[in-house]
Formats: C-alpha cells, structure tokens, sequence
C-alpha cells in the first residue's frame, strides 16, 4: 500500500534523488530545455514551480530553495534578470512538456520538457581560453622535471639474491 508516500522513488536512494533533481534543474535553468524521460520530468516539475515562485518572492536575494539548486551565481542573475521577467504573474505551469516517442534501449517515454519563454535564451557558456593562453595545472607542493635533483646511481654493485634449494 502506498499510504502517505509522497514522490517518485525513480529507484534510487534520498541523496541520488536529490543529486538527480539539482543536475535536471540546473540544466533546464541554464539551457532553457532538456531531454528526459517523463517519470524524471513529471518529478521535477512542481520542484521547479517551487524555484521560480521563490526567486519571484525576493529577486534581489534569492532563498535558500534557490541557492542550494542553482549553486551558480550566474545562472542566479540569469533566473532573475532573463527569466522571471519573461514569466509575468503566473504562480504555477511555468514548463512545457512535448512527447518525444519512446527510447530504443528499453521503451521509456521520452520527453522535451522546457520553460516557458526559453524559446528566445540561450545557453550561458563559459568564457573560453585557447590552448596557449593555458596554464598547466600542476599539484601543491609538486616539482616539475627541471626541479628534481639528478642522481647517479653506480651499476653493477648489486648483488644478487637467491633462495637455497632446500630438501
């Protein structure tokens, strides 16, 4: 029986769930629209309704809904400036979902599920810094090859080590 059971499982664990709804919320804030299947869908829609109404509440300082699912500080001005605006006064419905046909692999629904009005944002992309401008990370504490002492070691002052045959 399912008495008082509140939400999709989807299978996994409290902290698998929660890891899964921040990583599909992220993605649909900072894409405007993902690719899923309609269980995962169905789950984070009310969760992103919660967002929205709550960064609508106080755009200046978005809560702590908010910031502990949309970590970025950019995608957080994007959510106020771009987005919100673009929603007006609606306190709910704020995703669309469009059936995509069923997946090859094992026939689950799939669905393109997007904001409302993300017809016009575009993906946020980080600034990108060629291949020259690069510097090489290297670990704390770490020496690069021109650092390390060269030591010479003797050859042919070993000896050899063998068991005895014993009987």
């Amino acid at each position: 029986m399912r008495h008082r059971v509140y939400g999709k499982h989807l299978g996994r664990n409290k902290d698998q769930r929660k890891t899964l709804f921040k990583g599909l919320v992220y993605s649909l804030l900072s894409h405007g629209t993902i690719q899923t299947s309609e269980a995962k869908a169905k789950a984070i829609k009310g969760l992103v309704d919660r967002i929205i109404n709550s960064a609508k509440e106080n755009p200046k300082l978005p809560g702590h809904l908010v910031q502990s699912f949309v970590s970025d500080k950019a995608l957080q001005k994007r959510l106020t400036d771009e987005v919100l605006p673009k929603l007006g006064t609606k306190s709910s419905g704020f995703t669309r979902m469009v059936r995509l046909g069923t997946r090859l692999g094992d026939q689950t629904t799939m669905v393109r599920m997007s904001l409302i009005g993300s017809e016009e944002l575009k993906p946020i992309s980080k600034d990108k810094v060629s291949r020259e401008e690069r510097v090489p990370r290297q670990r704390r504490g770490s020496l690069t090859a021109a650092q390390v002492p060269q030591v010479e070691k003797p050859r042919g002052t070993a000896k050899r080590k063998t068991k005895a045959k014993t009987k």
